[in-house]
Protein backbone atom coordinates (compact mmCIF):
# COMPACT_ATOMS: atom_id res chain seq x y z
CA UNK A 1 0.00 0.00 0.00
CA UNK A 2 2.94 2.56 1.14
CA UNK A 3 4.19 2.16 -2.14
CA UNK A 4 0.76 3.21 -4.15
CA UNK A 5 0.90 6.51 -1.74
CA UNK A 6 4.30 7.13 -3.04
CA UNK A 7 3.31 6.61 -6.77
CA UNK A 8 0.35 8.66 -6.08
CA UNK A 9 2.54 11.71 -4.52
CA UNK A 10 5.73 11.46 -6.90
CA UNK A 11 2.79 12.27 -9.63
CA UNK A 12 1.29 15.12 -8.11
CA UNK A 13 4.43 16.34 -7.15
CA UNK A 14 5.58 16.43 -10.68
CA UNK A 15 2.92 17.99 -11.63
CA UNK A 16 3.21 20.65 -9.23
CA UNK A 17 6.58 21.16 -10.94
CA UNK A 18 5.39 21.34 -14.50
CA UNK A 19 3.25 24.32 -13.27
CA UNK A 20 6.05 25.72 -11.63
CA UNK A 21 8.43 25.69 -14.57
CA UNK A 22 5.93 27.08 -16.58
CA UNK A 23 5.22 30.19 -14.01
CA UNK A 24 8.94 30.27 -14.09
CA UNK A 25 9.04 30.05 -17.31
CA UNK A 26 5.98 32.38 -18.64
CA UNK A 27 6.06 34.62 -15.77
CA UNK A 28 9.29 35.70 -14.49
CA UNK A 29 11.43 34.70 -17.60
CA UNK A 30 13.45 32.29 -16.00
CA UNK A 31 14.82 29.35 -18.03
CA UNK A 32 17.68 27.59 -16.79
CA UNK A 33 17.02 26.42 -13.13
CA UNK A 34 13.32 26.14 -13.81
CA UNK A 35 14.68 23.82 -16.76
CA UNK A 36 16.77 22.15 -13.44
CA UNK A 37 13.86 21.79 -11.75
CA UNK A 38 11.25 20.32 -14.36
CA UNK A 39 14.22 17.51 -15.24
CA UNK A 40 14.78 16.26 -11.58
CA UNK A 41 11.50 17.18 -9.96
CA UNK A 42 9.34 14.99 -12.68
CA UNK A 43 12.09 12.49 -12.92
CA UNK A 44 11.20 11.27 -8.98
CA UNK A 45 8.04 9.74 -10.22
CA UNK A 46 9.09 8.53 -13.29
CA UNK A 47 11.39 6.60 -11.10
CA UNK A 48 8.89 5.25 -8.59
CA UNK A 49 6.94 3.90 -11.58
CA UNK A 50 10.25 2.03 -13.31
CA UNK A 51 10.60 0.43 -9.76
CA UNK A 52 6.89 -1.22 -10.11
CA UNK A 53 8.47 -3.66 -12.72
CA UNK A 54 11.83 -3.67 -11.28
CA UNK A 55 13.47 -6.92 -11.93
CA UNK A 56 14.66 -7.32 -8.79
CA UNK A 57 14.72 -6.74 -5.63
CA UNK A 58 18.08 -5.07 -5.45
CA UNK A 59 16.78 -3.13 -8.93
CA UNK A 60 14.11 -2.58 -6.87
CA UNK A 61 16.37 -0.83 -4.66
CA UNK A 62 18.44 1.15 -6.98
CA UNK A 63 15.57 2.60 -8.90
CA UNK A 64 14.23 4.15 -5.60
CA UNK A 65 17.92 5.21 -4.89
CA UNK A 66 17.82 7.05 -8.03
CA UNK A 67 14.53 8.59 -7.17
CA UNK A 68 15.95 9.40 -4.03
CA UNK A 69 18.52 11.23 -5.45
CA UNK A 70 16.42 13.40 -8.08
CA UNK A 71 14.39 14.49 -5.00
CA UNK A 72 17.20 15.56 -3.41
CA UNK A 73 18.46 17.81 -6.37
CA UNK A 74 14.88 19.09 -6.85
CA UNK A 75 15.16 20.34 -3.35
CA UNK A 76 18.68 22.21 -4.12
CA UNK A 77 17.19 23.85 -7.15
CA UNK A 78 13.96 25.03 -5.38
CA UNK A 79 15.98 26.52 -2.27
CA UNK A 80 18.40 28.08 -4.78
CA UNK A 81 15.27 29.76 -6.63
CA UNK A 82 13.86 30.85 -3.13
CA UNK A 83 17.50 32.56 -1.92
CA UNK A 84 17.61 34.39 -5.75
CA UNK A 85 14.04 35.06 -5.40
CA UNK A 86 12.52 33.67 -8.63
CA UNK A 87 10.64 31.76 -5.70
CA UNK A 88 8.47 33.82 -2.64
CA UNK A 89 8.36 32.27 0.67
CA UNK A 90 4.85 30.77 0.71
CA UNK A 91 5.37 29.15 -2.65
CA UNK A 92 8.72 27.75 -1.62
CA UNK A 93 7.40 26.59 1.59
CA UNK A 94 4.20 24.60 0.22
CA UNK A 95 6.70 23.07 -2.51
CA UNK A 96 9.23 22.29 -0.17
CA UNK A 97 7.24 20.61 2.02
CA UNK A 98 5.84 18.23 -0.19
CA UNK A 99 9.30 17.49 -1.45
CA UNK A 100 10.54 16.82 2.48
CA UNK A 101 7.56 14.58 2.39
CA UNK A 102 8.77 12.23 -0.41
CA UNK A 103 12.35 12.24 0.15
CA UNK A 104 11.27 10.54 3.83
CA UNK A 105 8.72 8.19 2.22
CA UNK A 106 11.78 7.33 -0.63
CA UNK A 107 14.30 6.63 2.49
CA UNK A 108 11.85 4.45 4.38
CA UNK A 109 10.77 2.17 1.24
CA UNK A 110 14.83 2.03 0.73
CA UNK A 111 15.70 1.04 4.44
CA UNK A 112 12.48 -1.12 4.52
CA UNK A 113 13.31 -3.13 0.88
CA UNK A 114 17.00 -3.50 2.12
CA UNK A 115 16.00 -4.81 5.42
CA UNK A 116 13.72 -7.56 4.10
CA UNK A 117 17.05 -8.71 1.53
CA UNK A 118 19.11 -9.05 4.74
CA UNK A 119 16.08 -10.87 6.64
CA UNK A 120 15.69 -13.33 3.86
CA UNK A 121 19.12 -14.28 3.36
Amino acid sequence: MKQNVLKEKSFKFAVRIVNLYKHLYEGKKEFVLAKQALRSGTSVGAMVREAEHSESKADFIHKMAIAQKEINETIYWLELMCETKYLSSHEFDSIHTDAIELMKMLTSTIKTAKLTITTNH
